[in-house]
Formats: structure tokens, C-alpha cells, sequence
């Protein structure tokens, strides 16, 4: 555990019981009072995760918004200043080297935000792609903590924490105001599924946050905040199929395999665009696709899955959902095989148990 990278927060979990694992060479909580009382927490009330290993880079000047558009899918020249978007980073072969979080400030100055475990490769990457850009290039990844409040509570226990009208905010837009009287970015994003928000802040001012949001949460009383680990957040993003790179998508997957076609604006250029339009006009072969067990099992990441007796592709992500009681996972199938309805089978340490294909997200919150 020596050469592990540490979050700002890493003795505050270690304080609070959390059971620290190796994330992606970080020092990371894994969960404290376990998965599912964590998972459920943060669907009927609040939870609270530490995010601060993921990556930010500024970019700024006078060509900040063209360049970032020249290598990421989405059209950053949609946003307005205070709103933010998720996207991907591609290679020329169409294939995925990060997925990220763009915000955009004013025309002149954007933040990336990129995966904790892939933040040297997508700064290599971008760095490597400038051509003579009137911009600067800032790795600022160690400045910041990122905390997410997550759930039904989240909001009405932030507002008790800053005088920004966090009603205001709407969902993938951000402010900058005071939080506990700590300079922060608020934005009103997650990777749950559910409505909170994630707050970015220096990186020194973590612990302080992050005991205030345990402490007007409620933390210990029976619907109070609880901290969650890493396992929650993979359940509830998967509950709401949510992409996680190295699973969904990666330098072997395509955004529009990965179901991401909604983040590709191929109307416009971007590095791999040319490989991407030519995929879609010949036809994918694979699709991925959300599933449910219907024999008893639970089918994990990379277990094989069979249609007639045939192995036609992989499980990206699976596990039990403790929100919606059933076993489900994400996978990829042929394209002619990627319908609600179908039924496949999963082997599961030598058993192949039936299973079928169901609509994602599996899980959707009420408005």
C-alpha cells in the first residue's frame, strides 16, 4: 500500500472504518458500512463519495473551445458558459481513451474532467494533439478534492451549506459560490442516477467539507448521510447503466457499440470521426446491452455469455442491484441478438444459467 496515490481524504476514511483497497494504484475506500446499506442510502436518502482521485485540466485562451472540440465527440460549441457535458476522447480507429465531463466557464476557459486511473494516458493524449492553439494546458489534478453529495437529500442538505440558490442550478449545469465559506465549483452532476451534486473544491479544504457534509447530513442517524465506498457507486451507476471505462467502453470499444451514438455528433470533425461514421454506415457487428438473470446467479464482469450453445460475447459489468432485488449486468451481444426479449445464457463458474435482455437503464428516478 506504500506506493499508492492518496486522496486528500485518504485519513478521514481510514477514521471512519472505510475498507481501503488498491483502485487503479489509488488508495481507495471500497466501503464502510457495507454495499448494499450504502447503495440503498443513497437512493432513499444521501451518500456521500470521495471522487477526489479523478483528473482536471484547464484549458484556456482564445481557442480553448475549438481545440477540445477537435478531440472529444460531443459539440462543445452547445454549451453555454455554466453548463457542462459528457463525452469521450477518441482514438482515430473510433476506439475510446477516456470518457470525461467538460465544463465550460466562459469561451475562453474549460474544465476536463477525466477518469482517476487513465488521468496520465488522457493528459499524454491531449497534450500530444495541440497543434499551434492559442491555449494554455494546465494539470491541475492534485489541486482539487471532488466530493459528490448524491440523492433525495443531497440538495436540501447543501442549500443548508451555501447562500447559491441551488434550485437554479439545473441538472449538467454548474455555478462557482461558497460552500461552509470554502470557495468551490457546485455542479449538479453524479454517477448514481440520482439528483445531487458534485463539489470540487482546493484541495487542502477536503477534510473540512467533507466532516461538515457528514455532520449536517446527519451522519449516524437512520435516514442520515452515509459514506460510501467504491462498490456502491458501481452498483448504482450500473443500476443506472452508466458506462465505466475498461468495462463499457475502452481502447477496443467504439462509442456507438458502447450505446454512446448520442455523444457522437458526426456532423461535425473530431480526431476519429472518419472511423466512426464508416462503422455506422457498414453496420455494427456488436451492441451492448443491459440484462437480467432469470435463473438463480450472478453473472460478473467478463463472464461468457452463450446464444444456441454458441459463445457470442462477454459480461462488461455484473452484479447483484440491491435497489431493484434482482441479479443484472451489462454485456455485448451480435447486433442481430441485441433485443429486449432475447434470451441468452451466462457461464457462471461452468454453469450456463438463462437470462435475458431488458431496456436500460434498469433503474430511472422519479422526476
Amino acid at each position: 500500500m506504500e506506493n499508492l496515490k492518496k486522496t486528500p481524504l485518504n485519513e478521514a476514511h481510514r477514521k471512519l472504518g472505510g475498507k481501503m483497497v488498491d483502485f487503479g494504484g489509488w488508495d481507495m475506500p471500497v466501503q464502510y458500512s457495507g454495499v448494499i446499506a450504502e447503495h440503498l442510502r443513497s437512493r432513499n436518502n444521501a451518500g456521500l463519495f470521495d471522487v477526489s482521485h479523478m483528473g482536471e485540466f484547464w484549458v484556456e485562451g482564445a481557442d480553448a473551445i475549438d481545440f477540445v472540440n477537435r478531440l472529444t465527440t460531443n459539440d462543445v460549441t452547445k454549451l453555454v458558459d455554466g453548463q457542462a457535458h459528457y463525452s469521450a476522447l477518441t482514438r482515430e480507429n473510433g476506439t475510446v481513451v477516456d470518457d470525461l465531463l467538460i465544463y465550460r466557464f466562459d469561451q475562453n476557459k474549460l474544465l476536463l474532467v477525466v477518469n482517476a486511473s487513465t488521468t496520465e494516458k488522457d493528459w499524454d493524449w491531449i497534450t500530444s494533439h495541440t497543434k499551434d492553439e492559442n491555449i494554455t494546458l494546465t494539470n491541475v489534478s492534485a489541486d482539487y478534492c471532488q466530493i459528490a453529495i448524491q440523492g433525495k437529500d443531497a440538495i436540501n442538505l447543501l442549500q443548508k451549506l451555501t447562500e447559491t440558490d441551488l434550485e437554479e442550478i439545473k441538472y449538467y449545469h454548474f455555478t462557482v459560490g461558497k460552500v461552509d465559506g470554502v470557495e468551490s465549483i457546485i455542479s449538479r452532476t453524479g454517477y448514481t442516477g440520482e439528483d445531487g451534486f458534485e463539489v470540487y473544491a482546493a484541495a487542502d479544504k477536503a477534510e473540512q467539507l467533507w466532516n461538515k457534509f457528514l455532520e449536517t447530513g446527519n451522519y449516524g442517524a437512520e435516514t442520515g448521510i452515509l459514506p460510501c465506498g467504491l462498490a456502491a457507486r458501481n452498483t448504482l451507476r450500473l443500476e443506472a447503466a452508466m458506462s465505466l471505462y475498461g468495462h463499457e467502453i475502452s481502447d477496443e470499444i467504439t462509442p456507438l457499440e458502447a450505446n454512446l451514438g448520442w455523444i457522437c455528433k458526426l456532423k461535425k470533425d473530431f480526431i476519429g470521426r472518419d472511423a466512426l461514421v464508416k462503422q455506422k454506415e457498414a453496420g455494427l457487428k456488436r451492441m451492448l446491452v443491459g440484462f437480467e438473470m432469470t435463473d438463480k446467479g450472478i453473472a460478473r464482469d467478463d463472464f461468457d455469455v452463450y446464444i444456441n450453445d454458441q459463445k457470442v460475447g462477454y459480461v462488461t459489468s455484473g452484479s447483484p442491484a440491491p435497489f431493484l432485488k434482482k441479479n443484472i449486468g451489462l454485456a455485448f451481444v451480435p447486433i442481430e441478438f441485441a433485443n429486449p426479449g432475447q434470451e441468452i445464457k451466462i457461464d457462471v463458474r461452468g454453469k450456463l444459467l438463462a437470462a435475458e435482455i431488458v431496456p436500460t437503464p434498469f433503474y430511472k428516478r422519479e422526476k
